[in-house]
């Protein structure tokens, strides 16, 4: 797909704005340029007219892909040089492509085939931490340790070692948006949480942590009662986010926070 056809994206995506966030944010950064992109967006079209679309560049990140769509984006990506960092998006098509890919791309580092994908939109169900706020540009080098900490736990690998001063780019830049939020106290993080994508009326929140020394002490849910109220205040009504299941612990801070499920994520790390 092409800059020109950037309508007809923004069609099929908005088709589940909440579940696409990435892909429309991603799409209206880079307008569908690939040198932006940092690789192309595939697109399947029915009479003429587009209904399915996949990323594909250091994430592969399928959307509105029923199962026809799936093994046509699979069968591209099977002869490319694409070589992702991660496969996500909604379950069933996320399993379908790996199952084609699977041979030519694996072993997988870890398949994560159930994540809930939650969100809200309205006032959380609980009262919010007013510690949280803003992480300021000059706390980057205070917020970096735990943003690397929580990387590392999350997806298994150092992000120094596999992204070198990117990473760090990367953590400096969503603090300069106004999109990294943390309770700091003493010269100490103790909660942060990063907005990852954002989209017209939606967002996705990513990177939230919690210092080890307080998993368990019910800081997490009040704390990301305090990110919602910020978030829905300043950039969207709508909040999202995916957990694996198996996080139990995360999972309920969530829900009990306000957050309900809308879909089910699954991640191919590779």
């Amino acid at each position: 797909m092409a800059p020109v056809d950037l309508a007809e994206f923004r069609r099929v995506v908005d088709a589940d704005p909440d579940v696409n966030v990435f892909l429309r944010h991603r799409g209206d950064l880079t307008r569908l340029e690939p040198r932006w992109l940092g690789g192309q967006i595939l697109g399947w079209f029915v009479d003429g007219h587009l209904t399915s679309v996949c990323h594909c560049g250091a994430n592969v990140v399928p959307g509105q892909a029923g199962p026809e769509a799936v093994d046509a984006f699979a069968e591209v990506l099977a002869l490319s040089s694409v070589r992702p960092a991660s496969i996500a998006g909604p379950r069933e098509a996320v399993i379908q492509l790996w199952d084609v890919l699977e041979p030519l791309w694996g072993p997988a580092r870890s398949v994560r085939p159930d994540q809930p994908f939650l969100l809200i939109d309205h006032a959380p169900a609980i009262a919010p931490d007013l510690r949280v706020r803003h992480v300021m540009v000059d706390e980057l080098d205070l917020l970096y340790p735990a943003c690397v900490q929580m990387f590392t736990e999350e997806v298994g690998v150092d992000p120094e070692a596999t992204h070198g001063n990117l990473y760090r780019s990367r953590v400096a830049q969503l603090i300069a948006q106004g999109w990294s939020f943390a309770i700091i106290e003493h010269g100490k993080v103790l909660f942060k949480a990063e907005v990852g994508a954002l989209a017209p009326g939606t967002c996705q929140l990513q990177g939230v942590w919690v210092a080890p020394e307080l998993r368990g002490s019910g800081l997490a849910a009040p704390a990301m009662a305090g990110v919602v109220n910020l978030v829905r205040d300043q950039l969207a009504p709508t909040v999202s986010l995916y957990v694996n299941r198996h996080n139990e612990r995360a999972h309920r801070t969530y829900l009990r926070a306000g957050f309900r499920q809308h879909d089910t994520f699954a991640t191919v790390l590779l």
